[in-house]
C-alpha cells in the first residue's frame, strides 16, 4: 500500500486591493463628456435624454410648465401666457378655482431641455384621446391639444383647493410627471377603483370621480387622507397613481 502523498499547505486567497470610495466613479473630464452628452435617437418632438429630462426637439412652438426649462439650444424664444391669452373663461375658471398652473410658451427652433424636481417623466401621445391631469404633474404639451380647466363635480363643499385639473383632448403630446414610476390601474364597470386623492395623477375622460368618504377611519388630522378620503372611480377607463402623496386636497376647516 502506497502512502498518499503530503497535501500542500493551502494558501489563503489573496483579499483584492481595496479601492477608495467612489474610485470606480471617476472619469476624465473628456470621458464624462462622453458619456453624459446628449443623444439624438429620432423620436420626434418629445425625447427623453433620461427618466428625469425632457428634451424639446423644437420646430414651432410648445407650452411649457413655467420653471421647468434647465437649458437650451438654439433660437427660441420664451414667453409667460398673458393673462387673457386662453380666453377669459379660462382666465375667471382659475381665478375661482385657485388652479396655479402657469405655462410657457417655447417658441422658435432649437432643443429646449425640461425637467421639474426630478419627478419621473412619462410621454403620452394622445390620438383624439381625452384625459384629465392635475395641473401640477403637466410638464409640456403641443399647442395642438385641446385644454380646459375643469371642476370635479360633487366635490365642493368637502374640500378646499385641488377641485380643479386640466382636461386634455385631440392629438398631440403631452408630457406629464409623477414621483418615482406610476402606475395605470384598470376600472371596469362594476369594479370600482378608489384612490388617494394626494397621489392621483390623471384618469381618462370617461370617467367623473366622487369622493368616498370613510368617518369610521377618524379624523383627518389637519389634512386630506387617502385612508379615510378616497376618489371613486367608476365605468370604462383608467386611473394613473404615484407612490408618493403631494398634498393638494385639505378638508375644509371649521
Amino acid at each position: 500500500m502506497h502512502p498518499h502523498p503530503p497535501v500542500p499547505p493551502t494558501t489563503p486567497p489573496t483579499a483584492p486591493p481595496t479601492m477608495p470610495p467612489g474610485a470606480g466613479l471617476r472619469h476624465s473630464i473628456a470621458e464624462f463628456i462622453h458619456a453624459r452628452r446628449n443623444q439624438d435617437r429620432g423620436h420626434g418632438l418629445f425625447e427623453l435624454e433620461s427618466d428625469r429630462l425632457l428634451e424639446v426637439n423644437l420646430r414651432g412652438t410648445v407650452w411649457t410648465k413655467t420653471g421647468s426649462m434647465v437649458a437650451y439650444v438654439g433660437g427660441v424664444k420664451f414667453t409667460r401666457e398673458g393673462v387673457f391669452e386662453h380666453g377669459l373663461g379660462k382666465f375667471l375658471k382659475r381665478a375661482v378655482s385657485g388652479e396655479g398652473t402657469q405655462l410657457t410658451k417655447a417658441e422658435g427652433t432649437g432643443r429646449v431641455y425640461l425637467a421639474d424636481d426630478a419627478k419621473k417623466i412619462t410621454i403620452l401621445g394622445l390620438q383624439g384621446d381625452d384625459i384629465f391631469v392635475n395641473g401640477n404633474d403637466v410638464l409640456a404639451f403641443e399647442p395642438t391639444l385641446q385644454w380646459d380647466v375643469k371642476m370635479m363635480r360633487k366635490m365642493v363643499g368637502m374640500l378646499s383647493g385641488g377641485l380643479f385639473n386640466l382636461r386634455f383632448t385631440g392629438t398631440g403630446m403631452l408630457a406629464i410627471t409623477t414621483h418615482f414610476d406610476p402606475l395605470a390601474l384598470e376600472v371596469r364597470p362594476g369594479h370600482p377603483v378608489f384612490t388617494d386623492p394626494n397621489a392621483t395623477v390623471a384618469w381618462s375622460g370617461s370617467l367623473s370621480p366622487t369622493l368616498n368618504l370613510d368617518a369610521s377611519l377618524g379624523t383627518f388630522l389637519g389634512r386630506g387622507s387617502g385612508e379615510s378620503l378616497q376618489m371613486r372611480f367608476e365605468g370604462q377607463g383608467f386611473v394613473i397613481v404615484q407612490p408618493m402623496e403631494e398634498i393638494y386636497f385639505q378638508r375644509q376647516q371649521g
